[in-house]
């Protein structure tokens, strides 16, 4: 593809997904059953990209909150006429029929029961990240991938970015950048639902199983703000902005530079300055991820300015790759690159005009973004064709998963975890191995890797 008639007008772009379209379309191959778990934001996301990509017929949709599966079904009717079938329990939906694809898009506290389920049934899965809300969720899960034969894509999408792989074989993988002692990967957004003050107990609303949506977490008192996005609020339904936002830049950072598991992981933070908010998520976190010669931090700080000039919210989010020779400053929209002596600034925005950082409009950045998805979904149904891994393959996205999960086990314990993968243990740390997995409120069970 040709990267300037690519960033300026992104023509190239859709004649490349409209050509991998053309691979999945309905005349030309038996159509895929999808059962969709978590009928929310990204769910419907999930649902767009494969209706715009892939001949498939939407056969089950799974939700707690009758709402969100009216509206769902609302959506599903855009592309087809049949009607899916509606449940509230993940299990009887997985028992109703067979189904070759199931995308799990609930809260995080909700990805690895349904998609270790979905696979024992015989479906390959299309999950969102982060994988889990702990490390031994992601063992299980990469464990039930490998025994049942599954293909398991995680929707940590900026690996579908062709910006990225231009700025990696430029600057990377040329040298150019020389070194690369330090990435510094960082958030300056908010994270959903977090606000500086308090949010009274709210009824339960009528259509909403709140038993069930809680399912493994502990049963807390209702709040308004958990039925739409604000559930990541709580650390008992994920990890905090680390866990939302920064499982992206660290997987992107890790792709593009070859990184497998870090060495040791060290992490600081907490609710330094919003003392008075509902929420319970750090509202500042400093973390490493140590490799050899080389660290990986991420950052966030939910109070206070940004450092960075505000043109657009992806401006906020972001990774940098600092070498000898310069830093390579990547975020979803734009790489730039500034070389460490003398010498101009380069690099290309995706909404460019002219091809360049100049004459951005941003005004086209849902179309960016709809392009790396419609790049991700493809990939996943290249790899069910092939039973091949994707691109984002699930040890991927469980090792970066993980990372996050880890930086915040750190930050409690007040000390670095070196976690072993081989034997699934903090070795010479007892109590940060007892705390790789979390505690499950019953009748749920903990999923165990050795014998999914």
């Amino acid at each position: 593809m040709n990267r300037r008639t690519f960033v300026t007008s992104m023509a190239a772009a859709g004649a490349v997904v409209a050509t991998g379209s053309r691979l999945f379309a309905a005349d030309s191959k038996p159509r895929a059953k999808v059962g969709i778990i978590g009928c929310g934001w990204y769910g419907g996301v999930n649902l767009t990209a494969l209706a715009r990509n892939v001949g498939v017929d939407f056969v089950s949709l799974c939700d707690a909150n009758e709402r969100s599966l009216r509206e769902t079904l609302q959506m599903v009717a855009r592309y087809q006429t049949a009607v899916p079938r509606t449940f509230a329990d993940y299990r009887d939906m997985l028992g109703s029929g067979e189904h070759d694809i199931v995308i799990v898009a609930t809260p995080d506290h909700w990805h690895a029961l349904p998609a270790i389920a979905a696979m024992k049934a015989g479906a390959d899965v299309y999950l969102e990240k982060p994988v889990s809300v702990d490390v031994i969720e992601g063992e299980a899960l990469l464990a039930a991938s490998r025994k049942y034969g599954r293909v398991v894509q995680v929707n940590t999408q900026r690996r579908s970015n062709p910006l990225y792989l231009e700025a990696r074989d430029k600057y990377i993988r040329s040298g150019r950048l020389g070194k690369i002692g330090l990435v510094e990967t960082y958030s300056y957004l908010g994270s959903e639902g977090w606000s500086a003050g308090p949010i009274p107990d709210a009824p339960v609303p009528a259509g909403l199983n709140y038993d069930l949506w809680t399912g493994p977490a502990p049963l807390l008192p209702f709040k308004a703000i958990k039925e739409s996005r604000g559930w990541r609020a709580f650390m008992e339904y994920g990890n905090g902005p680390i866990g939302n936002l920064g499982v992206h830049m660290l997987d992107q950072a890790r792709w593009l530079l070859g990184l497998g598991w870090p060495e040791w992981v060290s992490s600081s933070g907490g609710i330094y300055v919003e003392k008075a908010s509902f929420s319970n998520i750090p509202d500042t976190q400093r973390s490493v991820f140590h490799y050899p010669d080389l660290d990986v931090s991420w950052q966030h700080r939910l109070w206070g300015g940004s450092p960075i000039p505000q043109r657009h919210w992806s401006d906020q989010w972001g990774t940098r790759f600092i070498g000898e020779k310069g830093t390579l400053n990547l975020t979803m929209l734009e790489y730039v690159f500034t070389p460490a002596g003398d010498g101009p600034r380069e690099g290309v925005h995706m909404l460019s005009k002219t091809g360049n950082l100049e004459n951005v409009d941003f005004s086209r950045d849902g179309q960016a973004y709809t392009e790396t998805e419609n790049r991700h979904v493809l990939d996943f149904m290249r790899a069910r064709e092939n039973r091949s891994r994707p691109i984002a393959d699930i040890e991927e996205g469980h090792i970066s998963s993980a990372c996050c999960e880890l930086a915040i086990l750190s930050q409690q314990l007040g000390r670095p975890v070196a976690y072993d993968p081989k034997s699934r243990t903090v070795p010479g740390d007892p109590e940060a191995t007892r705390l790789l997995a979390r505690s499950y409120r019953a009748p749920w069970v903990h999923p165990d890797p050795a014998v999914v």
